[in-house]
């Protein structure tokens, strides 16, 4: 289990080291859109979760949107601190 400043910190190592065979370096390389389309996807998939199939499934999407924000905000030069001042 990881709060969601180690999931960022984890992302920022993984994607500093470049790694070829990183689903996250690979995601990034396609740029600012492709992440886009991950989250409005993943957006969706949590919804329709939340409505259909439980709590489960849900944080399983919600996990994953989560990831992909942080992907995005990533592709976006967006730090921790950017969002959270503007909590």
């Amino acid at each position: 289990m990881k709060t969601f400043d180690e999931l960022y910190a984890e992302l920022v190592r993984k994607t500093s080291h470049d790694d070829p065979d990183s689903g996250t370096v690979k995601l990034l390389a396609q740029g600012v859109h492709a992440v886009g389309k991950k989250v409005v996807e993943e957006a969706a998939e949590s919804w329709m979760a939340a409505e259909f199939e439980g709590k489960e499934r849900t944080a399983e999407e919600i996990a994953q949107l989560l990831y992909n924000i942080q992907v995005l905000m990533l592709a976006s030069s967006v730090s921790l601190d950017d969002v959270y001042r503007r909590l």
